[in-house]
């Protein structure tokens, strides 16, 4: 626990912002307000990224995920006064700001307010070729009431979009008037948790009938998708994508058609986006990592698409481990391989090659091979060993036969 020291606040005295970071994962914030009696007024536990899409100077359209806030701050949070409500203010990266307001309705609840988000495309590192510069800022009402002695609770995906950035919430903890210095354990649930935990008890009068499987799909149209920097060609993906959904406990199948899909991206000197739309898929970004400085794999999945229903299914997961490689090197794999990235949604993959950094001249470089295809690789000269070892003894046969009955013609009389 890291403990800052605050200006005096009227009604609180002297505050302490008390921070512990990554009780949760790599990604996850959690934030403990004291004031001068030591006593918790505003506590908070959440993870969040953010996928910004902005305009280049060649005026083509790239995206770039903002998902490490490991060396984030918390200047100006606040557990109010008199005359403003609570606030959590973070700061991380180069020039990136979320803010998040509360107010007390009454007596017996209050809530959260407004959530903002702000950031710097002068940052060239992480917007190399932007082609406006400067601060821009989203808001978004969100006005959610809590009752005044609960704890807020959501852990599954929330989403906010607006402008050219969408915002992904989970596994959040606040309560932003905590009395007596106690953080509740009464949870308030969102609607979503509500939908996951809520059992209707039901009396079966009939054989239920099982969840209906899909039927399988014909193997995806393999597609060939690229991003391109100010330095040519960044990233290489070659593959064949088939999405495996359940939602309201319907399953369904979907082969993307590359033909019918944009394809956008970013890349950074530890992080790679590859950016996948269409008319039903609003985004699916697959995010690359460095890891130990000398090899790279898929780290992050996010997706938010329509459904037939008209409804949108949206997940993001940033803890994954897949297609992993030596940096120079292109990761290749085409036998059939599934990235699950939840219980409700994977993707599997057909004739895939991946190449997120150092790529040269446009072209993938020597190819790192999954343990499937190494095995298959494996097999091909065993079973022609085999197959020639049979045709041996069989031609051996054939000789030993064929000598007896020369020999037997050849008696005398």
């Amino acid at each position: 626990m890291v403990c800052f020291r605050l200006a005096p606040v009227p009604g609180f005295g002297l505050l302490l912002l008390c921070l512990v970071l990554g009780a949760v994962s790599s990604y996850a914030l959690e934030l403990n307000l004291t004031d001068s009696e030591n006593a918790t007024c505003l506590y908070a536990k959440w993870q969040m990224n953010f996928t910004i899409r902005y305009e280049t100077t060649d005026k083509h359209n790239k995206t770039v995920t903002i998902s490490d806030l490991g060396a984030a701050k918390y200047n100006g949070s606040s557990c109010g006064d008199d005359q403003n409500g609570p606030k959590i203010a973070v700061q991380f990266g180069s020039g990136f700001s979320w803010i998040v307001n509360f107010t007390e309705e009454e007596t017996s609840s209050y809530s959260i307010d407004s959530i903002s988000f702000s950031y710097n495309t002068n940052d060239s590192t992480t917007f190399p070729d932007a082609k406006e510069k400067g601060v821009f800022t989203v808001s978004d009402r969100v006005a959610v009431r809590v009752p005044l002695n609960d704890i807020f609770r959501c852990n599954s995906l929330l989403t906010l979009g607006k402008n050219d950035v969408v915002q992904h919430y989970w596994d959040v903890h606040v309560q932003a008037f905590v009395q007596n210095g106690t953080v509740s354990t009464k949870e308030f649930l969102c609607d979503k948790d509500k939908t996951l935990t809520t059992v209707v008890p039901i009396i079966p009068t009939t054989v239920p009938s099982p969840t209906p499987t899909p039927s399988p799909k014909e193997k995806p149209e393999v597609g060939s998708y690229s991003v391109v920097n100010s330095n040519g060609t960044c990233l290489l993906a070659t593959m064949g994508l088939q999405l495996n959904i359940t939602h309201d406990k319907v399953a369904s199948v979907i082969n993307i058609n590359p033909n019918t899909t944009n394809f956008t991206g970013s890349c950074h000197p530890q992080t790679a986006l590859l950016r996948l739309s269409s008319s039903s898929i609003k985004y699916l970004d697959f995010v690359f990592a460095v890891k130990n400085e000398n090899r790279f794999y898929l780290k992050e999945v996010n997706v938010s698409m329509y459904l037939v229903n008209g409804s949108v299914f949206s997940i993001a997961n940033n803890n994954l481990s897949y297609w992993d490689a030596p940096l120079g090197s292109s990761y290749m794999c085409n036998k059939e391989q599934t990235v699950s990235v939840s219980g409700a949604f994977q993707i599997n993959t057909f004739d895939l090659r991946v190449q997120p950094f150092n790529v040269m001249e446009g072209k993938y470089s020597t190819a790192e091979e999954c343990s499937a295809d190494s095995d298959l690789n494996f097999l091909i000269p065993v079973a022609v060993g085999v197959a020639l070892g049979f045709l041996i003894i069989v031609v051996f046969i054939s000789y030993m036969i064929g000598r007896r009955k020369s020999r037997t013609g050849y008696q005398s009389v």
